[in-house]
Protein backbone atom coordinates (compact mmCIF):
# COMPACT_ATOMS: atom_id res chain seq x y z
CA UNK A 1 0.00 0.00 0.00
CA UNK A 2 1.59 3.32 -0.95
CA UNK A 3 0.65 6.91 -1.66
CA UNK A 4 1.35 9.18 -4.26
CA UNK A 5 4.77 11.13 -3.65
CA UNK A 6 5.83 8.76 -0.90
CA UNK A 7 8.85 6.91 -1.24
CA UNK A 8 7.94 4.35 -3.69
CA UNK A 9 10.80 2.33 -2.25
CA UNK A 10 9.52 1.71 0.77
CA UNK A 11 7.39 -1.18 1.45
CA UNK A 12 3.66 -1.27 2.57
CA UNK A 13 4.07 2.68 3.36
CA UNK A 14 0.81 3.25 5.71
CA UNK A 15 -1.50 5.57 4.74
CA UNK A 16 -1.21 8.95 6.04
CA UNK A 17 -3.96 8.99 8.93
CA UNK A 18 -2.41 5.57 9.83
CA UNK A 19 0.67 7.38 10.28
CA UNK A 20 -0.57 9.86 12.40
CA UNK A 21 -2.28 7.27 14.84
CA UNK A 22 1.11 5.09 14.57
CA UNK A 23 2.83 8.13 16.02
CA UNK A 24 0.33 8.99 18.67
CA UNK A 25 0.43 5.44 19.60
CA UNK A 26 4.18 4.40 19.77
CA UNK A 27 4.70 7.57 22.36
CA UNK A 28 1.71 6.90 24.35
CA UNK A 29 3.54 3.63 24.57
CA UNK A 30 6.70 5.35 24.72
CA UNK A 31 6.05 7.39 27.45
CA UNK A 32 3.82 5.30 30.04
CA UNK A 33 6.52 3.05 30.33
CA UNK A 34 8.95 5.68 30.52
CA UNK A 35 6.72 6.79 33.48
CA UNK A 36 6.31 3.18 35.00
CA UNK A 37 2.69 2.95 34.38
CA UNK A 38 0.65 0.31 33.07
CA UNK A 39 -2.06 1.25 30.71
CA UNK A 40 -4.49 0.32 33.70
CA UNK A 41 -2.70 3.35 35.18
CA UNK A 42 -2.67 5.23 32.33
CA UNK A 43 -6.80 4.79 31.93
CA UNK A 44 -7.33 5.72 35.55
CA UNK A 45 -5.35 8.92 34.76
CA UNK A 46 -7.20 9.83 32.08
CA UNK A 47 -10.73 9.05 34.17
CA UNK A 48 -9.34 11.46 37.15
CA UNK A 49 -8.96 13.84 34.74
CA UNK A 50 -12.77 13.99 33.38
CA UNK A 51 -12.66 12.31 29.88
CA UNK A 52 -11.91 8.19 30.44
CA UNK A 53 -10.07 5.87 28.23
CA UNK A 54 -10.88 2.48 29.24
CA UNK A 55 -7.83 0.38 29.57
CA UNK A 56 -9.22 -2.12 26.55
CA UNK A 57 -9.11 1.49 24.20
CA UNK A 58 -5.66 2.23 25.08
CA UNK A 59 -4.66 -1.14 24.70
CA UNK A 60 -6.09 -1.34 21.18
CA UNK A 61 -4.40 2.05 20.07
CA UNK A 62 -0.95 1.09 21.21
CA UNK A 63 -1.51 -1.93 19.27
CA UNK A 64 -2.53 -0.25 16.29
CA UNK A 65 -6.23 -2.12 16.50
CA UNK A 66 -7.99 1.54 17.42
CA UNK A 67 -9.75 2.29 14.18
CA UNK A 68 -10.33 6.01 15.23
CA UNK A 69 -8.07 8.31 17.54
CA UNK A 70 -10.86 11.61 18.53
CA UNK A 71 -8.70 14.82 18.91
CA UNK A 72 -9.98 14.96 22.53
CA UNK A 73 -8.49 11.43 23.07
CA UNK A 74 -4.98 13.02 22.39
CA UNK A 75 -5.73 15.88 24.15
CA UNK A 76 -6.67 14.33 27.58
CA UNK A 77 -3.83 11.37 26.95
CA UNK A 78 -1.08 14.45 26.79
CA UNK A 79 -2.52 15.94 30.15
CA UNK A 80 -2.43 12.63 31.80
CA UNK A 81 1.22 11.52 30.59
CA UNK A 82 2.24 15.25 31.46
CA UNK A 83 3.35 16.04 28.06
CA UNK A 84 1.87 17.93 24.75
CA UNK A 85 -0.25 16.84 21.84
CA UNK A 86 2.13 18.17 19.63
CA UNK A 87 4.79 15.91 21.39
CA UNK A 88 2.31 13.12 20.81
CA UNK A 89 1.60 13.45 17.20
CA UNK A 90 5.22 15.05 16.01
CA UNK A 91 7.76 12.44 18.29
CA UNK A 92 10.74 15.01 17.61
CA UNK A 93 13.66 12.32 18.39
CA UNK A 94 11.73 9.21 18.20
CA UNK A 95 10.43 9.38 14.75
CA UNK A 96 12.57 10.46 12.40
CA UNK A 97 10.56 11.55 9.80
CA UNK A 98 6.81 12.03 8.99
CA UNK A 99 4.21 12.90 6.66
CA UNK A 100 2.20 16.39 7.40
CA UNK A 101 -0.52 15.73 4.62
CA UNK A 102 -1.67 12.78 2.70
CA UNK A 103 0.24 12.59 -0.55
CA UNK A 104 3.22 14.58 0.61
CA UNK A 105 6.91 13.34 0.98
CA UNK A 106 8.26 12.10 4.04
CA UNK A 107 9.85 15.42 5.98
CA UNK A 108 11.75 15.69 8.96
CA UNK A 109 9.31 15.56 12.05
CA UNK A 110 11.38 18.47 13.46
CA UNK A 111 9.93 20.31 10.61
CA UNK A 112 6.46 19.47 10.68
CA UNK A 113 6.10 20.17 14.31
CA UNK A 114 7.50 23.42 14.13
CA UNK A 115 5.22 23.95 10.82
CA UNK A 116 2.22 22.92 12.77
CA UNK A 117 3.00 24.93 15.96
CA UNK A 118 3.14 27.99 13.34
CA UNK A 119 6.79 28.09 14.74
CA UNK A 120 8.12 28.55 10.98
CA UNK A 121 6.22 30.77 8.53
CA UNK A 122 4.78 28.85 5.33
CA UNK A 123 4.11 31.16 2.56
CA UNK A 124 0.29 32.00 2.02
CA UNK A 125 -0.55 30.70 5.77
CA UNK A 126 -2.68 33.41 7.81
CA UNK A 127 -1.18 33.29 11.15
CA UNK A 128 -4.14 34.68 12.93
CA UNK A 129 -3.94 36.72 15.76
CA UNK A 130 -0.50 34.61 17.13
CA UNK A 131 1.74 37.03 16.27
CA UNK A 132 -0.41 40.04 17.85
CA UNK A 133 -0.85 37.58 21.11
CA UNK A 134 3.13 36.72 21.25
CA UNK A 135 3.68 40.50 21.09
CA UNK A 136 1.41 40.80 23.66
CA UNK A 137 3.10 38.78 25.96
CA UNK A 138 6.63 39.83 25.35
CA UNK A 139 5.38 43.61 25.78
CA UNK A 140 3.53 42.14 29.38
CA UNK A 141 6.99 40.93 30.71
CA UNK A 142 9.09 44.49 29.24
CA UNK A 143 6.46 46.53 31.27
CA UNK A 144 6.28 44.03 34.63
CA UNK A 145 10.55 43.85 34.59
CA UNK A 146 10.80 47.47 33.95
CA UNK A 147 8.00 48.47 36.65
CA UNK A 148 10.42 45.86 39.56
CA UNK A 149 13.16 47.69 38.00
CA UNK A 150 12.44 50.70 38.77
CA UNK A 151 10.80 49.87 42.68
CA UNK A 152 14.44 48.45 43.06
CA UNK A 153 16.13 51.67 42.18
CA UNK A 154 13.33 53.76 43.89
CA UNK A 155 14.21 51.97 47.23
CA UNK A 156 17.93 52.10 46.68
CA UNK A 157 17.76 55.96 46.56
CA UNK A 158 15.93 56.44 49.23
CA UNK A 159 18.56 54.08 51.19
CA UNK A 160 21.84 55.43 49.46
CA UNK A 161 24.55 56.52 51.93
CA UNK A 162 25.86 59.57 49.65
CA UNK A 163 24.57 61.62 46.97
CA UNK A 164 26.95 60.17 44.23
CA UNK A 165 24.33 56.64 45.29
CA UNK A 166 21.08 58.41 45.22
CA UNK A 167 21.66 60.38 41.64
CA UNK A 168 22.66 56.85 39.96
CA UNK A 169 20.25 54.98 41.75
CA UNK A 170 17.51 57.92 40.42
CA UNK A 171 18.83 57.95 36.63
CA UNK A 172 18.25 54.32 37.19
CA UNK A 173 14.65 54.83 38.65
CA UNK A 174 14.07 57.23 35.82
CA UNK A 175 15.25 54.87 32.87
CA UNK A 176 12.69 51.80 34.02
CA UNK A 177 10.20 54.23 33.84
CA UNK A 178 9.85 55.48 30.79
CA UNK A 179 10.41 51.92 29.51
CA UNK A 180 7.35 50.75 31.70
CA UNK A 181 5.18 53.34 31.01
CA UNK A 182 6.40 53.20 26.96
CA UNK A 183 5.56 49.45 26.98
CA UNK A 184 2.07 50.47 28.67
CA UNK A 185 1.40 52.80 25.79
CA UNK A 186 2.67 50.24 23.10
CA UNK A 187 0.18 47.80 25.14
CA UNK A 188 -2.95 50.14 25.27
CA UNK A 189 -3.05 50.06 21.47
CA UNK A 190 -1.89 46.65 20.45
CA UNK A 191 -5.15 45.68 23.08
CA UNK A 192 -7.20 48.68 21.28
CA UNK A 193 -6.58 47.07 17.47
CA UNK A 194 -7.44 43.47 18.88
CA UNK A 195 -10.65 44.73 20.30
CA UNK A 196 -10.98 46.45 16.97
CA UNK A 197 -10.56 42.98 15.27
CA UNK A 198 -13.18 41.48 17.39
CA UNK A 199 -10.78 39.26 19.31
CA UNK A 200 -10.78 39.53 23.34
CA UNK A 201 -7.14 40.94 24.65
CA UNK A 202 -5.28 38.72 27.02
CA UNK A 203 -5.48 38.90 30.74
CA UNK A 204 -3.54 41.82 32.44
CA UNK A 205 -1.75 41.51 35.71
CA UNK A 206 -3.10 44.13 38.45
CA UNK A 207 0.07 45.90 37.91
CA UNK A 208 -0.88 46.69 34.36
CA UNK A 209 -4.26 47.11 35.49
CA UNK A 210 -3.96 50.87 34.16
CA UNK A 211 -3.31 50.09 30.85
CA UNK A 212 -6.78 49.69 29.78
CA UNK A 213 -9.14 52.73 30.25
CA UNK A 214 -12.26 53.29 30.35
CA UNK A 215 -14.09 54.14 26.92
CA UNK A 216 -14.59 57.90 27.58
CA UNK A 217 -11.01 57.91 28.32
CA UNK A 218 -9.53 56.33 25.18
CA UNK A 219 -7.75 59.38 24.41
CA UNK A 220 -5.84 59.45 27.50
CA UNK A 221 -2.10 58.50 26.79
CA UNK A 222 -0.14 56.19 29.56
CA UNK A 223 2.33 59.39 29.87
CA UNK A 224 -0.62 61.44 31.35
CA UNK A 225 -1.89 58.74 33.63
CA UNK A 226 1.91 58.01 35.41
Amino acid sequence: MTQRGVDANEDDVPEWEERVKANVAGEVRRRRKEMGWSAQDLADRCEQLGHPIPRNVIANMESGRRASLPLVDVMILAAALETYPVCLIFPVGYVDRTQELPFQELVPTWDALRRFTGDEDVAMHDAGLIPDFEAHDNLVRTALAALEEAEQARFAAKTASNRAQQEEAEHRRTKYSDEAVSAKYKLRYLRRDLRDEGATPPYLPPALADVDLPETDSNTTPEERV
